[in-house]
């Protein structure tokens, strides 16, 4: 069986697959769990402070617990500010830890530096790389339909959207079963249309930007309110919705681990393409994402509420009263 290897945010995972390995998001692993509160406590038993972000402990006892990870992929640049603290206490465990950097400017000659010192320490070559990224590339295919099925046809629900394309970042580590999956929701979507079950046309359209969420009932919850969710930003940019054969360019022209300003300027298009009536900012305690929020609210068109989660677990009570307050202001 091929070795399994970490991975603390999107990579080029083509890469590794290239290498003859399977990627496993650290992310996906811990919120899927049965427990993931569990996770965060044995973090802080460890003696992770209480002021640092849930997604960080989570992903340090995940990988712990998973015997068969012993490698993992950890983005130093374009990711969390607390990655390179996380990597020195996986070491200290033993973990054999390999940085990957975006640079911050999107500068090509230094992404495609990284990208090759990647594929020269798992053992991987363009050639291979390049037959991945077209595989990979008739998967994300799929997502993207399943995301214009979303917002312009209304036939799959905003969760749905959410785990289709977050799911992008590693294909579970198989992406033929992920294809399988992708097709059986497309499937579902078509019956739904057939059957005139689509979402309502009248309910308030929302855009999810940020992270993904900690809290397990966010989409449950807004959706139940009356309101659509039609755009996910950041899981989105994990299934790369680009028409782009250069992988070094499809990499640059991911925004999530860039500056600001250029995720804006994707949301500003999709919000317009999407006729979207507001926006949900969903920020993590302790996240330096935070701080951009005051530019976000500024650059954006539409209304934006922020909602901050910090554990795993179902949205608080003052989180439920404040969506409640936004779509029915959005409604009016």
């Amino acid at each position: 069986m091929a070795d399994k290897i970490g991975l603390t945010t999107t990579i080029p995972v083509e890469i590794v697959y290239a290498a003859g390995k399977i990627p496993v998001d650290l992310n996906n692993l811990f919120i899927t769990c049965d427990a993931p509160g569990r996770l965060v406590d044995r973090a802080e038993q460890a003696g992770y402070p209480r002021n640092i972000c849930g997604w960080i402990k989570g992903l340090y006892t995940t990988l712990l617990e998973q015997e068969s990870l012993r490698q993992v992929i950890a983005v130093t640049q374009g990711d969390c500010s607390n990655t390179h603290a996380l990597m020195e206490t996986w070491q200290v465990a033993g973990v054999a830890v390999i940085p990957f950097a975006f640079p911050y400017d999107r500068d090509a000659d230094l992404l495609r530096l990284q990208m090759e010192k990647l594929m020269q320490l798992l053992g991987a070559d363009w050639e291979a790389v390049g037959r991945w990224k077209k595989r990979l590339d008739q998967v994300r295919k799929k997502a993207h339909e399943i995301d214009r099925l979303t917002w312009e046809a209304g036939v799959v629900d905003g969760q749905t959207n959410h785990l289709a394309l977050v799911g992008c970042s590693d294909f579970n580590g198989d992406p033929d079963a992920y294809e399988a999956y992708l097709d059986g929701i497309i499937a579902e979507a078509a019956r739904n249309s057939t059957q005139g079950l689509a979402g309502d046309r009248q309910a308030v359209r929302l855009a999810y930007v940020g992270v993904p969420p900690i809290v397990s009932d966010l989409y449950s919850y807004v959706e139940s309110m009356g309101a659509r969710v039609v755009f996910n930003e950041v899981q989105r940019q994990f299934a790369m919705p680009f028409d782009e054969d250069d992988i070094i360019e499809q990499y640059r022209r991911y925004t999530y681990p860039y500056s600001i300003f250029d995720r804006i300027d994707d949301i500003n298009r999709e919000v317009a393409r999407r006729r979207v009536d507001g926006i949900i900012h969903y920020t993590q305690s302790f996240c330096y994402r935070q701080i951009e929020d005051i530019i976000l609210r500024q650059r954006t068109a539409v209304p934006v509420l922020t909602l901050e989660g910090d554990r795993p677990g179902p949205l608080d009570a003052r989180s439920r009263m404040r969506i409640d307050a936004f779509l029915d202001m959005l409604a009016r």
